[in-house]
């Protein structure tokens, strides 16, 4: 073997995409000294897509004083690619790790995420990529267009910044005043999941809960959405009511679509396309890449199909090497893996095998490594 790629998502809750391809490297340098290793680490679009696309493509990290979920003062960091290019954590200023013991998504806001895209804009950003993932929230993105200067008016007139427990007093939107920084910024929103805005598996019904919301709140959250998806509709032009991928991050996905004209796409279609994927394998004999646990879910758009896609297209195997998987093996041959390997030697309770995660990685990396 003379060219490897590796190309894996993290094995949540256990290792980081980073620390496995060094793992691969050091075992692909054992077994095959003197074969070129290629990592490029990934992450769906939560919490280290930043860390992901800096490590894989080189950059800075910058940070901005900006609101927190509650309005609160607060550095958020982000990373700028090629001195041109954003990649935004919307996690960053209104990420659950944020709220810990205050949760409540009727009272936070992503007025932060608005703010992090201005500072990029002034930096010169002519594209920013947003990671869509680990919200507090539940605005739809409101608040991030407020701080983009997009005007939000209640039935006495009054401006105001909406929250995810007032998004059914919102009578009219004025994006006049949208700042002209955004002007001609490409913006793409990473987005792995499909839920839909509102109804039981929206935004709401499915995520709010996780972020503190009771019955009562989740179903008034929800009729929340529906009412401002009707005001974007009309006000805005813009029609979310059945965009796939509208609910992620309590409706961000709509707000960055209808506020911002960002384009929602799977987020390892554009890491693949960030990083140049297909220039990257070019003549390697193999793609290594896997995630925590291969199941249905992964058959739609998450790291290993995507990479499989690619890479079939180009004639490279892969392998994938997995925590677990469930029964979607023939799925995922047919979409151009070539084989699929556990790394967990025999049925063990997940608490007690994740203290083991890298040593069991390592031995079936060396394993496959002795087969190749």
């Amino acid at each position: 073997m003379k060219k490897a790629v590796v190309v894996p998502d993290s094995f949540k809750g256990t290792i980081s995409s980073e620390r496995i391809c060094e793992i691969f490297e050091e075992k692909i340098n054992k077994i095959f000294p003197f074969c070129k290793v290629v990592k490029i680490p990934v992450a769906d679009g939560g919490e280290g897509s930043v860390s992901c696309f800096l490590n894989a493509l080189g950059g800075e990290r910058v940070s901005a004083l900006v609101c927190g979920p509650y309005g609160e003062k607060i550095e958020a960091e982000y990373g700028i690619l090629g001195g041109d290019t954003a990649v935004i954590e919307m996690s960053a200023c209104a990420g659950l790790p944020l709220v810990e013991g205050k949760k409540n998504p009727s009272l936070t806001t992503t007025f932060g995420v608005g703010e992090l895209m201005l500072d990029a804009a002034k930096r010169g950003c002519k594209k920013i990529i947003m990671c869509l993932g680990g919200s507090c929230t539940n605005d739809m993105g409101a608040g991030a267009a407020a701080a983009a200067g997009i005007k939000f008016y209640n039935s006495e007139g009054e401006s105001f910044v909406p929250v995810g427990g007032t998004l059914c007093e919102i009578e009219k939107i004025d994006t006049v005043g949208k700042s002209e920084l955004l002007s001609g910024v490409e913006i793409t929103a990473m987005c792995d999941i499909d839920n839909p805005l509102f109804g039981k598996s929206g935004a709401a019904y499915v995520f709010a809960p996780q972020k503190g919301a009771d019955e009562n709140q989740v179903a008034a959250l929800d009729d929340g959405l529906r009412h401002a998806a009707r005001i974007v509709k009309n006000d805005a032009g813009v029609d979310v009511s059945a965009l796939s991928g509208a609910g992620a991050a309590g409706g961000m996905g709509a707000g960055m679509v209808a506020f911002f004209g960002a384009e929602l796409r799977s987020g390892i279609e554009t890491v693949l396309d960030t990083v140049d994927f297909e220039a990257k394998i070019d003549g390697a004999d193999y793609v290594f890449t896997g995630e925590g646990k291969l199941d249905s879910q992964s058959l739609r758009g998450k790291v290993v199909s995507g990479v499989a896609k690619r890479a079939k297209e180009k004639g490279v195997p892969v392998i994938a090497v997995v925590g677990g998987y469930e029964a979607c093996l023939e799925d995922i041959y047919d979409m151009g893996v070539r084989a699929v390997f556990a790394t967990n030697p025999m049925p063990v309770d997940f608490e007690k095998v994740r203290h083991s995660s890298e040593d069991n990685l390592a031995i079936s990396v060396e394993n496959i490594l002795r087969i190749l």
